[in-house]
């Protein structure tokens, strides 16, 4: 039962959208069903794919995760709650690494398993937010990467 990564293509944006909101929910359950499924699938196939490299990682025709990465940027990272733990996000990370020298990234200051995560792969917390200038009003972290 081998992971593949690869780049996904604009027929893989609902299965995008389906990872995000299931993670999202499940680790974020206090801002749970802030979107609807069809709002998820507008952004992932709107705006996403139009600004950025998306890549998955896929077991057995079933997408697990998902990273989607511009210039500087992380954009979004998402990786199933069943499938964590199992070198997948580490994995999409390297991918974004490779790309670009330096990374930036947002992430919620409660989300603390998102924060180790991060930090253990080098990324280091440069500005915090109250969260009034993100949708979710939640508190945010800012994070870079160098290589």
């Amino acid at each position: 039962m081998m992971v593949v990564f690869r780049k996904l293509g604009c027929d893989d944006m609902p299965a995008a959208a389906k990872v995000h909101r299931t993670s999202f929910d499940t680790r974020l359950p206090w801002l749970a069903h802030l979107h609807t499924p069809e709002e998820d699938r507008r952004y992932w196939n709107g705006h996403l794919f139009a600004t950025c490299d998306i890549w998955g990682a896929e077991r057995n025709g079933v997408l697990l995760g998902v990273v989607a990465f511009r210039k500087d940027w992380i954009d979004q990272l998402y990786i199933l709650p069943d499938a964590q733990r199992q070198g997948i996000g580490t994995r999409l990370v390297d991918i974004a690494k490779t790309a670009y020298p330096q990374l930036f990234l947002w992430t919620f200051q409660r989300n603390t398993a998102a924060r180790r995560f991060y930090e253990t792969r080098g990324f280091v917390a440069i500005d915090e937010t109250d969260g009034s200038g993100n949708e979710e009003k939640e508190p945010d972290v800012l994070y870079r990467w160098i290589a």
